[in-house]
């Protein structure tokens, strides 16, 4: 692969590129907050998170720690930053989440203001972020310890994030701190170490500034010391060229960033057998219009999406989730040629996952995990941090390719409640992921069809105009303007790699266009 033909072009899909001396893909809850938790507790230096939301009530270990309140097994998220900065004045801690408006708060409980009230009087710097217009919101999931290890998340440390692999119906331990029960849910992170993490420590520095707290120079890290790499955790690859993906709207004195959506576009152009698509939200129809245009294409790639059957709350399952039909829907009107599927996630007991990871796998060669969705606003309104890599010529890129086959093949067995085993055998057996998860699935469906449904008056008005769903400050208050910056955007799309086969001679209506198909609102 050379500099011409790569998908993480610096300035352009991409932000920075560094090398991972380690990584580690950590799937859903428990796993992440475990290692997050030591890695906080081998901190010198510097602890420096950056969230969407932050509840200092948040357990990180709730299957293993009865009393989460005893300082000496502190396992509330807030008493440990708070007893880590007492204890060792040398480390510096800070956290910058979203000062997010009334309603999202009171539907977090006021965790921010929780935290204001933890951290009062500590060593502890905690910022809420208001550098963004009022329509905009900070997604960036990211931590970074001693500006040497860094986790780069499609989930925060909230309090109702944890969850083990197994989602068990019965898990006394997924519980709200007014124990209160919550669904399960499935998160996907990723932990490296080395120049790459110094990398996510500038962003945070760039946020922190942003947000009025004053210039910061990202830690020079020390490797005459002990790593802060939790040593339970063996990396899944090494020495590896990772790059740093955001998303930044243009607001005052920042710039418009929009490496992330730049992203999308040429890695779903690249594909050539397998789109393998994690996302809490398949909306944005600039998206959708690529994935149909390969869907046209006779010898195009496999694509398969799994996200949520609903959403959680009730602005989202009115604004999203009405989007989200009107998707699905015309991604399988474009699918002439049976290599489409979207499926949403189910417990054992046919309960449903709250899928809200951000993950994207293009064959055996690219792999992107972070706090992006495929929504509109993840495209150009929010801001945005991903990690992303390809396999590229040589040895490391061949350990890259099984490291992203393993990696896939053990989110699908995750799902269906199988051995890493079985799953790779089906594939290698029927040569399709959906073949794979269509032999191995049992029933009830633990990977379900999404069920399209007609949309409602109002929900086919919300969805057609994108409303909730802004493309970037410009058009948050004038969704007139939408769909001229979605015709924009399209444009940025690749040419179709063959065009689409013409009708058959007893048909006398030609095939409708991938511009017809994703951008139309259904015919009901």
């Amino acid at each position: 692969m050379t500099a011409e033909t790569s998908l993480l072009r610096d300035g352009d899909t991409c932000w920075r590129t560094a090398t991972a001396n380690g990584m580690a893909f950590l799937v859903d809850g428990a796993e992440y907050f475990t290692a997050v938790k030591a890695a906080v507790l081998s901190a010198r230096q510097s602890i420096w998170l950056l969230a969407w939301v932050f509840d200092p009530l948040t357990r990180l270990q709730p299957d293993q720690i009865e009393r989460s309140g005893d300082p000496e097994t502190a396992d509330r998220l807030g008493l440990l930053l708070r007893r880590t900065a007492a204890l060792n004045p040398a480390v510096d801690v800070r956290v910058l989440a979203w000062d997010m408006p009334f309603p999202l708060n009171a539907s977090q409980a006021f965790a921010p203001q929780r935290a204001v009230a933890e951290f009062l009087g500590s060593r502890v710097k905690f910022r809420l972020d208001s550098s963004l217009p009022a329509s905009a919101c900070h997604h960036q999931k990211v931590l970074i310890i001693d500006g040497r290890l860094a986790f780069v998340s499609g989930g925060d440390l909230g309090a109702d994030r944890w969850d083990t692999c197994d989602h068990a119906d019965d898990d006394r331990h997924r519980r709200l701190p007014n124990l209160r029960r919550y669904p399960a849910r499935h998160d996907v992170s990723v932990m490296l170490e080395g120049p790459a993490a110094r990398d996510c420590a500038a962003l945070f520095a760039d946020r922190w500034s942003n947000a009025g707290g004053g210039r910061l120079t990202p830690p020079d890290p020390d490797y005459t010391v002990d790593s802060p790499w939790p040593a339970f955790i063996s990396p899944h690859l090494t020495n590896q060229t990772v790059s740093l993906v955001r998303t930044q709207p243009a607001w005052r004195e920042t710039t418009e960033v929009l490496e992330g959506l730049k992203l999308h576009l040429a890695a779903i152009a690249s594909a050539r057998r397998l789109i393998y698509l994690e996302n809490q939200y398949l909306t944005a129809p600039t998206i959708v219009e690529a994935l149909a245009r390969r869907l046209a294409e006779p010898d195009g790639p496999e694509i398969v999406a799994i996200g949520p059957a609903v959403s959680p709350s009730f602005f989202d399952r009115l604004a999203m989730d009405s989007a989200r039909i009107a998707a699905i829907d015309a991604l399988e009107a474009a699918d002439r040629h049976d290599r489409f599927q979207a499926w949403s996630a189910r417990t054992r007991a046919d309960e449903p996952i709250i899928v809200h990871s951000k993950v994207t796998i293009i064959d055996d060669d690219f792999l992107r995990i972070g706090s992006a969705n495929l929504n509109n606003r993840s495209g150009g309104l929010d801001t945005e941090c991903d990690l992303a890599f390809e396999a590229r010529p040589g040895a490391a890129g061949d350990a890259a390719r099984r490291a992203i086959a393993a990696f896939r093949d053990q989110l699908v067995s995750h799902y269906l409640g199988r051995s890493l085993a079985d799953t790779q055998a089906a594939i290698a057996d029927t040569d399709s992921l959906a073949a794979a998860v269509d032999r191995l699935d049992g029933s009830p469906r633990r990977l379900r069809p999404v069920t399209i449904r007609p949309l409602g008056p109002i929900e086919s008005f919300i969805s057609t105009w994108s409303l909730g769903d802004p493309t970037s400050p410009s058009d948050a208050w004038r969704p007139w303007l939408r769909r001229r910056h979605l015709r924009a955007q399209q444009a940025m799309i690749a040419p179709p790699k063959s065009p689409a086969p013409p009708p058959a001679a007893d048909d006398p209506t030609p095939p409708a266009t991938a511009d017809q198909t994703a951008t139309q609102p259904p015919s009901r």
